[in-house]
């Protein structure tokens, strides 16, 4: 392809031999299989809860059929809030059999149905009391505030699942700072914490008999052991137990910095090359809220890299970091990384900032020569992030490292540049890697396109579990 530059590397250093090359270890699949099961057993629980306790009994006049309905779509809604925060618990079986990527775009989804059933609930509910009372709507309305044990509490739970919600939604979220969208959603566990003393104490099916009483007081400690086992306890005792700090902050580019993490914590984490942490640098003011940067180096049990462009106020921030500055982290987070490859062969593409986890994976990951190819992609040659270390990597490891440089297509969803417009995006991939079905794909940056690259792999015939992503998108 003349408009695409190529730039094959000829290996010079050692690789390994067929006999000693290892795939990485796997992530069992299984586990991705039983929290799906978990998950549908849970709702078949609650429901059958519901049947056992009279639901279904209840459904022979109006009231009695709107108050039960009422009830179990509370009991559902219930259910998959507590699943949501679950979710983002960064409970490590989760997030290894799914990855950050797949969780977020589920608990968003568990989120939404959620807060619909959570409507759904209140409104079926008041309007089955209205009908089986002389109070009217909104008497029955302010009799529930008042009177019933729990429901200001329940009151303050639903207004902050709904400010949790409306600024979850794709136009609000682009219109907020990345801190200001995460302290705002913090609410949600507010929220979840002010429903319980409602559901607890006036709850007709949290209280009609033991096995329901036990069943409920199971799964939200369950939720909040979670919690504060992984989302609090264990980063706090690494990072506070195997202290880590700044070693050195090297500028890559005008707007790029690298920032170099050492200390003894290093070498008892378990990370794998591709994945990312949640960092807090304990620099000053700011620092209370973690962001997600991929390692741009393989971890080598004394230090870790991240290599970070400077969009926001976190990250014009890295540049000024003084060694020996406290580092907190929370993770190794991700898929990107070699546990998940299934093929020997391996096509690592990477635009922007994304080329990190690319760069750390060429590193990485154990191949013959010609089992890797690099694309990667910029707008220039003086946007090629990591460009020289990608090249010298692949000339000692065997890999094909080739650039795709140019301003994008205006008005079409497209990974090429401007100069390959004539080409469709999968015929452009072909002829850059012809054997592209026979590979792995790993992909990282922009998400439109990420999202132009994964159709363009799956057009060449690449199976749906051999592309791998990781999107960073809040």
């Amino acid at each position: 392809m003349t408009e695409l530059s190529a730039s094959p590397a000829t290996p010079t250093g050692a690789v390994p031999t067929a006999a000693s090359l290892d795939l990485g270890r796997p992530v069992p699949r299984w586990w991705r299989d039983a929290s799906v099961s978990s998950f549908w057993i849970l709702l078949l629980w609650v429901a059958a809860l519901w049947v056992l306790n009279g639901g279904v009994q209840d459904l022979g006049s109006l009231a009695g059929a709107l108050t039960s309905l009422g009830r179990l779509t509370g009991l559902v809604a219930s259910a998959l809030l507590l699943v949501q925060v679950s979710l983002m618990a960064r409970v490590p079986w989760f997030e290894q059999a799914w990855g950050q990527d797949a969780l977020a775009r589920t608990h968003r989804l568990v989120g939404f149905t959620s807060f619909t059933l959570l409507w759904a609930h209140i409104l079926l509910i008041t309007l089955g009391y209205a009908a089986g009372t002389s109070l009217g709507l909104w008497g029955t309305v302010v009799d529930f505030v008042l009177h019933y044990p729990g429901m200001l509490l329940a009151v303050a739970a639903t207004v902050a699942l709904c400010l949790v919600v409306v600024t979850s939604v794709k136009k609000a979220r682009r219109r907020l700072r990345y801190e200001s969208w995460h302290l705002i959603h913090l609410y949600g566990y507010l929220g979840a914490g002010l429903a319980l003393p409602h559901q607890l104490w006036t709850g007709q099916e949290f209280l009609a008999s033991t096995l329901s009483t036990v069943t409920w007081w199971t799964l939200y400690a369950a939720c909040a052991a979670s919690v504060l086992v992984f989302r609090l306890g264990l980063p706090l005792v690494r990072s506070l137990g195997s202290p880590l700090r700044v070693i050195a902050v090297q500028q890559e580019a005008p707007n790029v910095s690298s920032v170099v993490v050492g200390g003894p914590g290093v070498a008892r984490l378990q990370v794998r090359p591709g994945q990312f942490f949640q960092w807090r640098f304990l620099d000053g003011p700011g620092w209370s809220r973690a962001h997600p940067y991929s390692l741009s180096a393989a971890p080598n049990g004394r230090t870790l890299r991240i290599t970070v462009a400077h969009v926001g106020d976190a990250t014009t921030r890295l540049p000024h970091l003084r060694p020996g500055t406290r580092v907190l982290v929370e993770g190794p987070y991700g898929r990107l990384h070699p546990g998940v490859r299934t093929q020997r062969k391996v096509l690592l593409l990477g635009a922007g900032i994304g080329i990190t986890p690319i760069r750390a994976l060429l590193e990485g990951l154990q191949q013959q020569p010609g089992d890797v190819v690099v694309v990667h992609r910029a707008r220039s040659s003086h946007e090629l992030v990591l460009g020289a270390e990608l090249h010298r990597l692949a000339a000692e490891r065997g890999a094909r490292y080739v650039t795709v440089e140019g301003h994008r297509i205006p008005g079409r969803d497209t990974w090429l540049p401007q100069a390959a417009a004539h080409l469709t995006d999968e015929a452009a991939l072909a002829q850059l890697v012809p054997d592209v079905a026979e590979r792995d794909v790993f992909l990282c940056g922009a998400p439109a396109w990420m999202e132009a690259a994964r159709r363009a792999a799956l057009a060449c015939g690449v199976p749906s579990d051999h592309l791998h992503l990781e999107r960073f998108v809040y």
